[in-house]
Protein backbone atom coordinates (compact mmCIF):
# COMPACT_ATOMS: atom_id res chain seq x y z
CA UNK A 1 0.00 0.00 0.00
CA UNK A 2 1.62 3.33 -0.35
CA UNK A 3 1.90 6.50 1.81
CA UNK A 4 -0.46 8.30 -0.30
CA UNK A 5 -3.70 5.79 -0.06
CA UNK A 6 -2.57 5.28 3.77
CA UNK A 7 -2.62 9.02 3.93
CA UNK A 8 -5.63 9.34 1.71
CA UNK A 9 -7.62 6.82 3.95
CA UNK A 10 -6.27 8.23 7.65
CA UNK A 11 -7.75 11.94 6.06
CA UNK A 12 -11.20 10.16 4.85
CA UNK A 13 -11.32 8.35 8.12
CA UNK A 14 -10.95 11.78 9.83
CA UNK A 15 -13.21 13.72 7.66
CA UNK A 16 -15.85 11.34 8.15
CA UNK A 17 -15.47 11.71 12.31
CA UNK A 18 -16.01 15.41 12.01
CA UNK A 19 -19.20 15.18 11.16
CA UNK A 20 -20.06 12.72 14.04
CA UNK A 21 -17.83 14.73 16.74
CA UNK A 22 -21.30 16.05 18.74
CA UNK A 23 -22.66 12.48 18.60
CA UNK A 24 -19.54 11.22 19.91
CA UNK A 25 -20.44 8.68 22.76
CA UNK A 26 -18.43 8.17 25.42
CA UNK A 27 -19.85 6.21 27.66
CA UNK A 28 -20.02 2.63 28.20
CA UNK A 29 -17.00 0.80 29.41
CA UNK A 30 -13.49 1.31 27.61
CA UNK A 31 -11.42 -1.13 28.38
CA UNK A 32 -8.72 -0.29 31.14
CA UNK A 33 -5.40 -1.28 28.21
CA UNK A 34 -7.32 0.88 25.64
CA UNK A 35 -5.31 4.22 26.11
CA UNK A 36 -3.40 5.65 23.92
CA UNK A 37 -1.49 9.44 24.35
CA UNK A 38 -1.20 12.21 21.81
CA UNK A 39 1.46 14.69 22.11
CA UNK A 40 1.03 18.13 19.82
CA UNK A 41 4.03 20.43 20.16
CA UNK A 42 3.59 22.03 16.33
CA UNK A 43 1.77 25.04 15.55
CA UNK A 44 0.88 24.15 12.15
CA UNK A 45 -2.55 24.81 11.28
CA UNK A 46 -2.72 21.12 9.50
CA UNK A 47 -0.63 19.35 11.80
CA UNK A 48 -2.86 20.33 15.06
CA UNK A 49 -6.15 19.63 12.80
CA UNK A 50 -5.11 16.56 11.58
CA UNK A 51 -4.06 15.43 15.62
CA UNK A 52 -6.94 16.76 16.49
CA UNK A 53 -9.30 14.59 14.14
CA UNK A 54 -7.54 11.52 14.58
CA UNK A 55 -7.50 12.12 18.55
CA UNK A 56 -10.84 12.40 17.94
CA UNK A 57 -11.05 9.78 15.98
CA UNK A 58 -9.89 7.21 18.61
CA UNK A 59 -12.03 8.61 21.41
CA UNK A 60 -14.70 7.59 19.04
CA UNK A 61 -13.42 4.22 18.74
CA UNK A 62 -13.06 3.98 22.14
CA UNK A 63 -9.86 4.92 23.57
CA UNK A 64 -9.26 6.47 26.75
CA UNK A 65 -7.45 9.11 25.85
CA UNK A 66 -4.67 12.10 26.74
CA UNK A 67 -3.30 14.60 25.27
CA UNK A 68 -0.24 16.57 26.02
CA UNK A 69 0.13 20.00 24.55
CA UNK A 70 3.61 21.06 24.31
CA UNK A 71 5.34 24.46 23.14
CA UNK A 72 3.23 26.34 20.30
CA UNK A 73 0.36 23.98 20.50
CA UNK A 74 -0.05 24.54 24.38
CA UNK A 75 -1.69 27.74 23.09
CA UNK A 76 -5.11 25.97 22.13
CA UNK A 77 -5.28 25.25 26.16
CA UNK A 78 -5.70 29.01 26.57
CA UNK A 79 -9.38 30.72 27.05
CA UNK A 80 -9.99 32.79 24.02
CA UNK A 81 -7.07 31.99 21.97
CA UNK A 82 -8.37 31.15 18.26
CA UNK A 83 -6.16 30.12 15.46
CA UNK A 84 -5.50 32.08 12.58
CA UNK A 85 -8.08 30.61 10.28
CA UNK A 86 -10.53 27.55 10.30
CA UNK A 87 -9.00 24.72 8.30
CA UNK A 88 -11.05 22.66 5.68
CA UNK A 89 -11.33 19.50 4.80
CA UNK A 90 -12.48 17.47 1.53
CA UNK A 91 -16.22 16.50 2.82
CA UNK A 92 -16.92 19.60 4.53
CA UNK A 93 -18.21 23.17 2.92
CA UNK A 94 -16.79 26.40 3.44
CA UNK A 95 -19.43 26.80 6.45
CA UNK A 96 -18.32 23.96 7.86
CA UNK A 97 -14.71 24.79 8.54
CA UNK A 98 -13.51 23.84 11.99
CA UNK A 99 -10.65 24.47 14.30
CA UNK A 100 -8.17 22.74 16.14
CA UNK A 101 -9.69 24.32 19.31
CA UNK A 102 -13.31 23.41 18.67
CA UNK A 103 -12.38 20.08 18.29
CA UNK A 104 -10.40 20.23 21.65
CA UNK A 105 -13.16 21.36 23.48
CA UNK A 106 -15.03 18.09 22.22
CA UNK A 107 -12.13 16.06 23.33
CA UNK A 108 -12.23 17.37 26.85
CA UNK A 109 -16.45 17.07 26.74
CA UNK A 110 -16.17 13.82 25.77
CA UNK A 111 -13.88 12.83 28.95
CA UNK A 112 -10.35 12.93 27.40
CA UNK A 113 -7.56 14.08 29.68
CA UNK A 114 -5.76 17.06 28.58
CA UNK A 115 -3.29 18.96 29.81
CA UNK A 116 -0.42 21.38 28.92
CA UNK A 117 3.63 20.01 28.99
CA UNK A 118 4.94 20.96 32.88
CA UNK A 119 6.51 23.38 31.26
CA UNK A 120 4.45 25.72 29.39
CA UNK A 121 3.22 27.96 31.57
CA UNK A 122 6.34 28.73 33.34
CA UNK A 123 7.46 29.73 30.00
CA UNK A 124 4.80 31.73 28.84
CA UNK A 125 2.62 34.90 29.74
CA UNK A 126 0.25 32.78 31.06
CA UNK A 127 -1.21 31.05 34.12
CA UNK A 128 -2.94 27.96 35.36
CA UNK A 129 -6.17 30.28 35.26
CA UNK A 130 -5.85 31.34 31.82
CA UNK A 131 -6.23 27.77 30.64
CA UNK A 132 -9.70 26.02 29.17
CA UNK A 133 -11.96 24.73 31.15
CA UNK A 134 -11.29 21.12 31.43
CA UNK A 135 -7.67 21.48 30.60
CA UNK A 136 -4.66 20.92 33.57
CA UNK A 137 -1.01 20.77 33.88
CA UNK A 138 0.59 17.34 33.35
CA UNK A 139 2.88 16.33 36.08
CA UNK A 140 6.04 14.62 34.74
CA UNK A 141 5.61 11.30 36.41
CA UNK A 142 2.39 9.98 35.89
CA UNK A 143 3.50 11.20 32.05
CA UNK A 144 6.68 9.30 31.60
CA UNK A 145 4.67 5.86 32.96
CA UNK A 146 2.22 5.98 30.21
CA UNK A 147 5.08 6.55 28.00
CA UNK A 148 6.98 3.95 29.01
CA UNK A 149 3.97 1.35 29.25
CA UNK A 150 4.11 -1.03 26.08
CA UNK A 151 0.41 -1.17 25.76
CA UNK A 152 -0.22 2.42 25.65
CA UNK A 153 0.57 3.77 22.21
CA UNK A 154 2.40 7.54 22.01
CA UNK A 155 1.74 9.46 18.82
CA UNK A 156 3.55 12.24 18.51
CA UNK A 157 2.63 15.66 16.17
Amino acid sequence: MSFKTILGAAIAAGTMSLGSIALADTSGGNAADDKALVTLTSDSLQTQGMAMILSNAMQQQGADLNVLLCDAAGDLAVQGHESAEPFKTPAMSEVDQMTPEAILGKLVDNGAQVDVCAIYLPNSEYGEADLREGVGVAAPGPIAEMMRDSSIPVYSF
